[in-house]
Order: C-alpha cells, then sequence, then structure tokens
C-alpha cells in the first residue's frame, strides 16, 4: 500500500471517530427514568401566521349568522356545525372553542397537530376535522398563538 493512501485511510479513520465521539447518547438521569426531550419554545407570530393565513381554523371554529358570515367576537370560540354531510357520517353537532386549548395539556396538544388529530383522551377526532401532521416547531408555534387567545 502507498504511503499516500495510508495516510488518506488514516486520515479518513481518525475522523470517523471523531465524528462518531460527538454523537454519544447522554447519560441516564441518577434515578434511571427517561428524561423528556426539550420543547421547542413557540413562536407567537408564526403561529397567528400558521392559524389565521394558513390553516385558517377561525372558519370552522367561529359562529355563523343565518347568512353564513362570521359573527363579530366569536373568532375561535367555537359554534354550531354550519352544514351538514350529504351522507352517513358521525358529524358533530358543535364545533368546539379553541381559543386557549381548553381541556389540552402542551403534550396533547403536541400530539393533536402532529401525529393526525388525535383528541386529549386518545380518540380520533371527527370529521371534518383535517388531520394534521405539522412539524414540531410549527406545533409548538400554533399552540403558543392559540393559548394566547
Amino acid at each position: 500500500m502507498s504511503v499516500g493512501r495510508l495516510c488518506a485511510l488514516s486520515s479518513l479513520l481518525f475522523l470517523t471517530v471523531v465524528s462518531l465521539s460527538g454523537q454519544q447518547k447522554p447519560a441516564a438521569s441518577p434515578t434511571g427514568a427517561a428524561q423528556a426531550a426539550p420543547r421547542a419554545a413557540g413562536n407567537l407570530e408564526h403561529g397567528r401566521y400558521l392559524v389565521e393565513q394558513v390553516i385558517m381554523c377561525w372558519e370552522c371554529h367561529s359562529s355563523r349568522d343565518a347568512q353564513g358570515n362570521l359573527v363579530v367576537g366569536t373568532k375561535f370560540k367555537g359554534g354550531a356545525m354550519p352544514v351538514r354531510p350529504t351522507f352517513t357520517a358521525d358529524w358533530p353537532n358543535q364545533i368546539p372553542r379553541i381559543a386557549g386549548l381548553p381541556g389540552y395539556d402542551d403534550e396533547q396538544a403536541m400530539r393533536l397537530l402532529t401525529q393526525g388529530a388525535i383528541r386529549w383522551d386518545g380518540r380520533q377526532l371527527r370529521a371534518p376535522m383535517p388531520r394534521f401532521r405539522m412539524n414540531p416547531q410549527d406545533a409548538a408555534d400554533v399552540i403558543a398563538y392559540l393559548r394566547s387567545l
């Protein structure tokens, strides 16, 4: 083997060892309990953008008058379901309030937004609620904004 190849191989081995040493798993806590991963802090303004401009939660989670217009002061406070499906479905009569995320702790709200609309009690939300699969940061931003309402 040439000296050049030997040096290149040694350098590659050294870089691999250095790279792997930086990826060590954290030591277990003294009690042996697994520690939860730190949660991403929510960005309120990005959450506002997602909720009001992208997801448009207010379209469903607000009350409407007989003409279908948004009732002032009811944004994100829930109300009666304005439409019924033309097919047989387990469809809610009432749309829940989401201002403040009542009934959800942060972990449950994170699961709802990242794992496909799973309720606080572990059951699937009913149609027409979308099955969100947000990344954790977007979900944290949405949670921060809804908690601020």
